[in-house]
C-alpha cells in the first residue's frame, strides 16, 4: 500500500491522512511546532459537526462552546431569530486533538508515493475579487446572549458576532477591499449595523486578512515516471471559500475526504492521471457553484459599488 507525507497539520490534511490508515496506508506526519499556534476561532454548523462525527468519532469537540440560535438581519429582509446548533472551536486544539488520535505514523527514511499538504504559494491561484475579512475581540455586555450567533449588514458588508463563552466575543466584518485601519473600520461597521449595543466596546484591535475566494490551479499532480511521488493540495490552499458560507471548514474536510479517494484508487490500479483530473474538476465545479452563490447573496444587501467587482463570476476553464 501507499506511504503518504502529511506535510501538515490541517484539518484536512489529518482527515486524509485517517482515512488513508483506515485503507490500509501508511502515512508520516511532520514533526510538531515547538510553539504551538495562537488560537483560531471556527464556528461549525450542523452539517459540519455531523460530517466531523462521521469521521473521527464522538468525544473530539468535547468541552467547545455551544450556540443554540443565529439573528439574521440581512439587507431589506426581515429580521430573523432561529435555532441554529452551533459550535465554537478553536481550530489549532482541534487539529491537535485530531493529530492525537492519529498516532505517531510511518518513521522518516521512505520515499513517499503522494504528498498532501494544504500549503500553496499566492501564484498559484486564480483570485476572484479583492476582499478582506476583518476581525477582533471584544466583550459582550454583562447579562447579554452568549447562544446567540448575530448577523447584519452594512451598505459596505456584512458583520457578524460570534459568543465565544465567559463573555469573549469575536467581531469580523467583510469589506470589499484592503483596509487602512482595520479596527476604526471594523467599529464602525458594528455600529451601522446596529451591533455595537450588544458589546461593552468595540475591539481595541483588529487584523486584516485577504478573504477572496480562490481556487489552485493545480491541485494534484500524479507520479513522475522517473519515481518522484505525486501531490494533492487540500483544505484552504486547495479551495477558499467565503467565510460567510458557513461552510468553509467542511469543504476543506471534503477536499480531504476526496484526496484520500484519490490515492486508495490509484493504489488499487486506477490511472493517476485520470484521479487527479478528476479531483481538479471536483474543485472547479465546487468553486464555480460557491461565486455563484455569493454573487446572488451579496447583489441584494450591498449596494456601494466596490462590490460590483466582488459580485462578478468569471468563467474559469477547469
Amino acid at each position: 500500500m501507499s506511504l503518504v507525507a502529511v506535510a501538515g497539520s490541517g484539518l484536512a490534511e489529518l482527515t486524509c491522512a485517517r482515512l488513508l490508515a483506515g485503507r490500509g496506508h501508511r502515512f508520516r506526519l511532520p514533526p510538531e511546532p515547538a510553539a504551538p499556534a495562537g488560537p483560531r476561532p471556527l464556528l461549525l454548523n450542523k452539517p459540519t459537526l455531523d460530517l466531523l462525527d462521521s469521521l473521527w468519532g464522538a468525544g473530539l469537540l468535547d468541552g467547545t462552546w455551544e450556540l443554540g440560535h443565529r439573528h439574521v438581519a440581512w439587507g431589506s429582509r426581515p429580521v430573523e431569530r432561529f435555532p441554529q446548533p452551533a459550535r465554537v472551536v478553536d481550530g489549532t486544539v482541534l487539529a491537535a486533538r485530531m493529530r492525537e488520535r492519529l498516532g505517531p505514523g510511518h518513521p522518516d527514511g521512505e520515499e513517499p508515493s503522494w504528498t498532501v499538504t494544504t500549503a500553496a504559494p499566492d501564484a498559484a491561484h486564480r483570485q476572484c475579487g479583492r476582499r478582506e475579512l476583518l476581525a477582533g475581540t471584544a466583550r459582550l455586555r454583562p447579562g447579554g446572549d452568549e447562544r446567540t450567533a448575530r448577523l447584519a449588514t452594512t451598505a459596505l458588508g456584512w458583520v457578524h458576532l460570534t459568543p465565544l463563552g465567559a463573555g469573549a466575543c469575536l467581531a469580523q466584518a467583510m469589506v470589499p477591499g484592503p483596509a487602512a485601519d482595520p479596527a476604526a473600520l471594523l467599529a464602525r461597521l458594528l455600529d451601522q449595523a446596529g451591533l455595537l449595543p450588544v458589546l461593552l466596546r468595540p475591539p481595541r484591535t483588529a487584523v486584516a486578512v485577504p478573504a477572496a475566494p480562490r481556487l489552485h490551479r493545480a491541485p494534484a499532480l500524479p507520479p513522475a515516471p522517473g519515481g518522484t511521488g505525486g501531490s494533492l493540495t487540500v483544505g484552504a490552499g486547495a479551495l477558499r471559500c467565503d467565510p460567510l458560507s458557513g461552510t468553509g471548514t467542511a469543504q476543506a474536510l471534503r477536499t480531504g475526504i476526496l484526496a484520500a479517494a484519490v490515492i486508495d484508487a490509484a493504489a488499487a490500479g486506477t490511472p493517476a492521471a485520470a484521479l487527479c483530473a478528476h479531483y481538479a474538476a471536483r474543485l472547479h465545479t465546487a468553486f464555480q457553484e460557491h461565486l455563484r452563490s455569493c454573487a446572488q447573496l451579496y447583489s441584494a444587501a450591498f449596494p456601494d459599488p466596490a462590490w460590483q467587482d466582488e459580485l462578478a463570476v468569471p468563467g474559469l476553464a477547469p
